[in-house]
């Protein structure tokens, strides 16, 4: 029987999402099974991995029904999962905690505060690549160690969420590159767990799990996995990366000059470069291509169309008519600034950051509103692009948009007139899923390299290029955002002793 399937696994918060992806590139067939998400605490996100098999097991299965024969068609399996979840196997492979916390749990934010007041960022960027924050695998373990002893001391490997679902496929624990660049626990040297780091946080080294590769085969589908998903026996697993790394490669941004915008309820916004940027503003992922994805996150992106939407209209206009009554005021919202740090920042100095409308004058509207909250979150975006390219020395030369933000059209000339620079967006939204099948198709040896793969697989929309009178003005601009962003600091701690 001929081999011309890739199965790609993407392993969500929300759901777990299995996908037939052919020798083209194209995804044949996609299925779905959503997971809960645990709330034991305020700031608190747990998952169970358990959970996440159990969906692997029904989406896997779900998608094999869709194409007959499909399980002896398949030539490998990749799978791609969210980032930070912090799974503790034992001797036996068994879990030393039911649930594990997720990246979005906050419950290790005082020994965050702690070890920046114990650690300059210039103590530590060379030797972490990143920036201290709640996310990173290193603070979860430490809390783990002080919470739950029990489960970290008979913890023998720490795994991420794809891994554990690499695991539960093939009797085989490791880690890939990408997952551990981000863990605030690799030397970005050398690529290999730093003990330097490991020594900061008083963590124990040997419980890391090995760093491999993406496109490395991790191991074979066993008889038993076999028995609970429908797959072949004997079929090839992928090592995969986490989520945000390999969607970066399924939407194409794989080499410098590339960055991606992903505007979901955040905005994520990435450069690629040859080596991590060190800076208290950036972060650093490890790419599936051996590069480094330097990002900047703005916690608001799309949530503040959400904001706008539930304050002005009480959820009762939809997306669409809300950009369509911003498209009604001019580029520039008559000189109406946003500034979109609804829920704060998440580096730097002033993490406590408040949102504000300034410059509202008696001949502004609804639409001016509309069109200014638009437009704060492209001058928050283009702020952190100005920081990665001087800290690179590197221009972009043209932006990947993805996300619920790429959809609306007005949104994105705005985003390309204020950024300077054209937007496309891949004709495939699961970029998770076409990422990994480049990882399997790549390690198959139909590429040369994973550029090759993400150059065959990877299909955009029309060009978005910027408008030259949007943007003069936004350029004219972009200087008072940033002065209103640097003078309203003074003001955030006495809004907070105002509670």
């Amino acid at each position: 029987m001929k081999s011309d399937l890739i199965l790609a696994i993407d392993v969500g918060t929300g759901s777990v999402r299995a996908a037939l992806v052919g020798r083209d590139g194209e995804v044949i067939s996609i299925r779905a099974v959503e997971h809960d998400q645990i709330v034991p605490a305020y700031g608190w996100s747990e998952q169970r991995p358990r959970d996440w098999w159990a969906s692997v097991v029904q989406s896997v299965r779900a998608v094999l029904d869709t194409v007959d024969g499909a399980a002896g068609r398949i030539s490998s399996i990749a799978a791609c999962g969210h980032m930070h979840g912090t799974v503790l196997l034992d001797g036996n492979g068994e879990l030393t905690r039911d649930t594990v916390p997720l990246w979005n749990d906050k419950r290790t934010a005082a020994l965050v505060v702690a070890f920046e007041a114990r650690y300059a960022p210039a103590d530590y960027l060379a030797d972490s690549a990143n920036p201290a924050t709640p996310a990173w695998p290193g603070f979860k373990l430490q809390w783990l160690r002080d919470n739950d002893p029990d489960a970290y001391g008979r913890a023998a490997t720490v795994v991420m969420p794809k891994d554990y679902v690499n695991f539960r496929m093939t009797g085989e624990a490791t880690m890939d590159r990408t997952e551990a660049a981000c863990s605030f626990l690799m030397d970005p040297r050398t690529g290999a767990w730093s003990p330097a780091m490991c020594d900061r946080l008083g963590l124990d080294i040997a419980k890391l799990a090995p760093i491999r590769e993406p496109v490395e085969i991790v191991g074979l589908v066993t008889a038993a996995a076999a028995r609970e998903t429908g797959l072949r026996k004997g079929t090839p697993v992928l090592v995969g990366g986490g989520d945000y790394p390999v969607a970066l490669l399924g939407s194409g941004v794989c080499r410098p000059g590339l960055g991606s915008d992903v505007t979901g309820t955040s905005a994520i916004v990435t450069m690629i470069t040859d080596k991590p940027l060190l800076d208290p503003e950036i972060s650093n992922v490890g790419t599936p291509e051996g590069g480094w994805g330097a990002f900047m996150l703005l916690e608001t992106g799309g949530d503040a169309m959400r904001w706008a939407r539930r304050a002005f209209h009480e959820k009762s206009l939809g997306y669409d008519e809300i950009a369509g009554k911003a498209a009604q005021a001019p580029a520039g919202a008559d000189r109406l600034f946003f500034l979109p740090y609804l829920t704060g920042k998440r580096f730097g100095d002033h993490r406590n950051a408040r949102a504000q409308f300034f410059g509202i004058t008696a001949g502004h509207g609804l639409a001016h509103l509309h069109r200014a909250v638009l437009e704060g979150v492209a001058f928050g975006v283009a702020r952190h692009i100005r920081i990665m390219e001087q800290n690179s020395g590197c221009r972009l030369e043209r932006v990947i948009a993805s996300g619920g933000g790429a959809k609306s059209e007005l949104w994105l000339k705005i985003k390309a007139s204020a950024y300077g620079i054209s937007i496309v967006v891949p004709t495939e939204p699961e970029c998770g899923v076409v990422g990994s099948a480049i990882l399997a198709a790549t390690a198959e040896g139909r590429f040369s390299d994973l550029r090759q793969g993400a150059a065959a697989f990877v299909r955009y929309s029309p060009e978005v290029r910027p408008d030259p009178a949007w943007g003069e003005t936004y350029s004219r601009m972009q200087p008072v955002f940033e002065k209103i962003y640097r003078h309203s600091q003074a003001l955030y701690g006495e809004l907070d002793r105002l509670a």
